[in-house]
């Protein structure tokens, strides 16, 4: 979801590239929660966050770090409950699971509450903090984002400042690396549920967050009465290898876009080949103002920095409208806007990702299957394999969980499940969506609906009308009342036109004879 990733400060989050991830701490505020179990006869206290007026529930339960040792290092799991508006609340939350792998769901909070209003009424809203996030024993990184962006897109400095952050987080005393897979952590998440006293909830993934909705739903059936996926990344996803597909599909898209549209072909009737001309000839040495310190940088741009800086505008339509204008400008020497789309995408609170939880999850899920030539994508023309080059370079030295084969499969779904996807989705279009919608079909049609955007961006729950058509879904008094959703109201909705810079008057205006 989504939640939006921060692809370029995060996997995208799903997904993003997590090396470049930066996050945010709960600040002041953190000292709210509690720090009560279960024994303790009260699960949470009461509390505030920046960001949320109202009075809040915060919570935090013990956790064995590895479950084969429930005697040994406990670890903190925090939780988050933004109370229904109603007395009469109904008895399912909803369970808000991140995206990234990486991202805090508490942070995330603040900007997601006003998405679930309707919901929130009569049903209590649950953030969980997945281990290795936020407050959950956390496993971030040092931080780079005040670092220059021509620095941050560098993969050699990616590969070395992750290889000091393995080392850095094996030190801690949660520094297990190999405790951090999506099957432990769905097994804290049902630890929370149960320490509610919930007898279901109803789960709304974004992105990574669908991933890791998707094992809760196959390691506890009966605990969910009803399932968003927003941004489908289903388990058999090799996610390095599909962001080259998916980047290219999404790169193809916009490209040809601006060959059909008027204004933007009239104003850049060349981009194509100007797009291919800043391939050629790479590494070249460059100069360029950093766009959030203004100071001259002058390096050498590689092929992959190029197609870093690309990729991150992709996920917001919105942003990627500015690329024609970038890439022209690019292609004359000026590359601020181009790097400064890069950088976009990783700004705002609660975007910061914790990598050491985003290698931990993707070396142990993904990479085994790239490295034994399970992924069926076929590298993109433009983006090649410089992702999975990156990943693989990573996760050689990273402890590995290890993964049940049972991870890998989807079961038929048990409750009604409403599957989103932005036709302009770089890094989880609708093809996913499509087939882990079939699989969780595949006993009952009639349970899962697949809802596709065609041209939203990476995340479709973030889109106005969207809010009541998740709270018609999840609200519905019973399962056949639940599916099909109608969204037209967003299916029609166009993709934004190309940026056009503003032409001065006098250039514009026309001289009379």
């Amino acid at each position: 979801m989504r939640v939006r990733q921060n692809k370029g400060r995060q996997l995208t989050s799903a997904l993003t590239l997590a090396a470049t991830a930066a996050a945010m701490s709960l600040g002041a505020s953190s000292q709210a929660l509690a720090q009560s179990s279960p024994a303790s006869g009260k699960a949470t206290q009461p509390c505030r966050i920046a960001g949320i007026a109202n009075e809040l529930q915060c919570g935090s339960i013990k956790r064995p770090l590895d479950p084969a040792q429930p005697q040994g290092t406990q670890i903190d799991v925090h939780f988050l409950i933004v109370p229904a508006m109603a007395r009469n609340k109904q008895p399912d939350p909803v369970l808000m699971l991140a995206g990234g792998p990486g991202q805090s769901a508490i942070d995330i909070a603040p900007m997601v509450l006003s998405r679930l209003s309707r919901l929130n009424n009569r049903r209590d809203l649950v953030f969980i903090d997945q281990r290795g996030t936020g407050k959950s024993a956390p496993l971030q990184c040092a931080d780079v984002s005040k670092l220059p962006v021509t620095q941050v897109l560098d993969p050699q400095f990616m590969l070395k400042n992750m290889a000091q952050c393995r080392q850095d987080l094996g030190k801690l005393p949660h520094g297990d690396l190999r405790q951090y897979s999506s099957t432990i952590a769905m097994q804290d998440f049902d630890a929370v549920r149960a320490t509610l006293g919930a007898p279901q909830w109803n789960l709304i993934g974004a992105s990574y967050g669908t991933r890791a909705a998707l094992e809760y739903l196959r390691l506890f059936p009966s605990k969910v009465r009803r399932t968003v996926l927003d941004g489908v990344a289903p388990p058999d996803m090799v996610l390095p290898a599909s962001f080259s597909t998916d980047g290219q599909q999404a790169l193809n898209a916009m490209l040809q876009f601006c060959e059909k549209d008027a204004a933007c072909s009239q104003q850049y009737p060349k981009l194509r080949q100007e797009w291919a001309n800043l391939q050629q000839g790479l590494p070249r040495p460059i100069s360029v103002s950093d766009p959030l310190t203004g100071r001259v940088e002058q390096f050498s741009l590689t092929r992959e920095q190029l197609m870093r800086s690309v990729r991150m505008p992709l996920y917001s339509p919105t942003l990627a409208s500015a690329l024609p204008a970038a890439i022209h400008a690019a292609s004359a020497g000026r590359w601020e806007g181009l790097l400064g789309l890069s950088g976009a995408m990783g700004s705002g609170k609660g975007m910061r990702m914790a990598e050491g939880m985003h290698f931990s999850v993707v070396c142990a899920e993904d990479v085994p299957r790239l490295e034994a030539g399970l992924s069926k994508d076929a590298p993109g023309r433009d983006f090649a394999d410089n992702d999975a080059k990156l990943y693989t370079q990573v996760c050689k030295n990273w402890p590995r969980a290890q993964v049940a084969p049972e991870f890998f499969s989807i079961p038929p779904a048990p409750s009604p499940v409403l599957l989103l996807s932005g036709g302009a989705d770089p890094a989880t279009p609708p093809r996913h969506g499509e087939r882990t919608a079939k699989a969780l079909a595949a006993k009952n049609p009639a349970i899962a609906q697949h809802i596709v955007v065609p041209e939203a961006g990476h995340g479709v729950s973030s889109i106005v009308c969207m809010r009541d058509v998740l709270f018609r879904f999840i609200d519905a008094k019973t399962d056949t009342a639940a599916l099909p959703q109608d969204a037209g109201c967003a299916s029609k909705i166009p993709r934004p036109t190309a940026f056009l810079p503003v032409q001065s008057a006098a250039a514009n205006a026309k001289v009379a004879p």
